[in-house]
């Protein structure tokens, strides 16, 4: 999984980084696996060749040579990190991969004596840091555009030739990662998640309510955050940010603002706006639980333009579930609904129209306006759960849409565990049939070849697979 770093960095600091212990001496025996040259000394195994400060000025030198301006942030890094769950890889495979990441990315293609300079470095089993600056060696600049996706497609190769765990794919789907200052800045105060967190689960609690604009931004502020409004020319609401009363940057000199769209894919104002639906009258959990069974059913029985509008639905009556049920099973159920967010968001569709999807809003209104029930009422309704989760598995499945697929999987199961707290087991279920005709385009695509990369895994020396 390729992740871009943080860029315009120097090219020393950077490397004192990854070549030093890290900020909690979590960087061991740091070394290169690769580099633009392959007799490149390493620093840290050779420093009587090579010093951090000479690859520095090496990698440094077409920079310099530029005749023309200066790229404003020359210092390009990027790390490429396997999954947990995948076999330690040896140096020479990670310098494998280094050598088709930069030639996918622009960087140095194949067979290019002017390419730009790069060092690929190795501090931990499971990633690698590549380093590059911006200048060719003739002294053009790289065409870099699109760097990223088509480092994802390299990966891809990898993962079918070596056997790896397959990575989701690029199709804003998949939850927005926090970036490290943020989780650091959590930690400096204290605080049991970063307010990124905390502002995506108010505003999908805010939006899985909502009826209209106003009711949408007034949940927001009854909630606690400060909202930002954003109008066009002629004073239509186009927009909002939100921030959480305390955080502040610049010193403390101004708010941390986050638009919708910044927080998750589907939370910018255009896409809250579709999932409003008119207000409905408030019925008990018993019915909640029926009405819940009956959607799945029909989302098991979806075609493929419907579904998109069904998870979107469930994806939100899994977020009021886990603000209104009890303590005792509450926690776990907001687990599943953080697991079920990628399966909410169905790949490139814009439409949420479905033939399930007034169950599930019906049964979220229920739960948020009723007394709860006792618990058997709180296990049929979180078995009713379980069902409509793995019937969107089913349905994901059915389109080749295998991230999201997983992504519902794992919320069943985590519904499964919440079921089982209430002190009596959720009962097995068959797993359902969707009765869907894929579209004839979809379907997995065959992975591009990857030079130098072996037809089958076999197992290598050393550690094993990491756990």
């Amino acid at each position: 999984m390729p992740k871009k770093g943080r860029e315009g960095e120097t090219t020393a600091d950077l490397l004192a980084y990854l070549f030093g212990p890290g900020d909690h001496d979590e960087h061991v025996d740091p070394h290169l696996v690769g580099g633009w040259d392959p007799d490149l000394p390493c620093p840290a195994q050779n420093p009587d060749r090579m010093t951090l400060a000479d690859l520095a000025l090496l990698l440094d030198a077409p920079v310099d040579a530029l005749r023309g301006p200066r790229p404003t942030e020359h210092v390009w890094h990027v790390a490429v990190r396997n999954a947990p769950t995948d076999r330690t890889l040896s140096d020479a495979r990670w310098a494998t991969v280094a050598a088709e990441m930069v030639a996918a990315a622009g960087i140095a293609p194949h067979g290019d004596e002017h390419a730009c300079r790069w060092v690929a470095v190795r501090h931990a089993p499971d990633h690698i840091h590549l380093v590059a600056t911006l200048a060719r060696q003739d002294g053009r600049h790289p065409r870099i555009r699109g760097d990223i996706p088509k480092m994802h497609t390299a990966a891809r190769a990898f993962e079918t030739a070596w056997g790896l765990e397959p990575m989701s794919p690029l199709d804003q789907t998949a939850r927005r990662a926090r970036a490290t200052g943020e989780k650091e800045k959590a930690t400096r105060r204290g605080l049991p998640e970063p307010a990124r967190d905390h502002l995506q689960r108010t505003v999908r609690e805010a939006a899985a309510h909502a009826t209209s604009d106003t009711d949408f931004l007034n949940r927001l502020r009854d909630a606690g955050l400060r909202v930002r409004e954003h109008h066009d020319e002629n004073g239509t609401l186009d927009g909002y940010a939100v921030a959480l009363p305390g955080d502040r940057a610049d010193h403390g000199t101004r708010p941390v603002w986050f638009s919708g769209r910044t927080l998750a894919y589907d939370l910018s104002l255009p896409r809250v706006r579709e999932r409003f639906e008119p207000a409905v009258s408030p019925q008990d959990w018993a019915l909640a639980q029926d009405r819940i069974r009956r959607a799945a059913a029909l989302l098991a029985n979806a075609g493929r333009s419907e579904g998109a509008g069904d998870v979107a639905a469930l994806g939100d009556l899994l977020v009021v579930a886990a603000a209104q049920f009890p303590a005792a099973v509450r926690e776990k159920v907001r687990h599943a609904a953080a697991a079920f967010e990628q399966a909410s968001r169905a790949p490139g569709a814009r439409t949420l129209e479905g033939a399930a999807r007034a169950g599930f809003k019906a049964s979220a209104r229920a739960l948020n306006h009723t007394p709860r029930g006792g618990a058997s009422a709180l296990l049929t309704l979180l078995v009713a759960l379980v069902e409509a989760a793995e019937a969107a598995a089913a349905w994901h499945r059915a389109q080749h849409y295998r991230a999201q697929a997983k992504a519902a999987s794992q919320a069943a199961a985590l519904l499964r565990e919440a079921a089982a707290l209430t002190g009596t087991p959720a009962p097995r279920t068959a797993p359902r049939t969707v009765r869907v005709t894929p579209a004839a385009e979809r379907g997995p695509t065959p992975p591009p070849p990857v030079t130098g990369v072996p037809p089958r895994p076999h197992p290598e020396p050393g550690p094993g697979r990491s756990r």
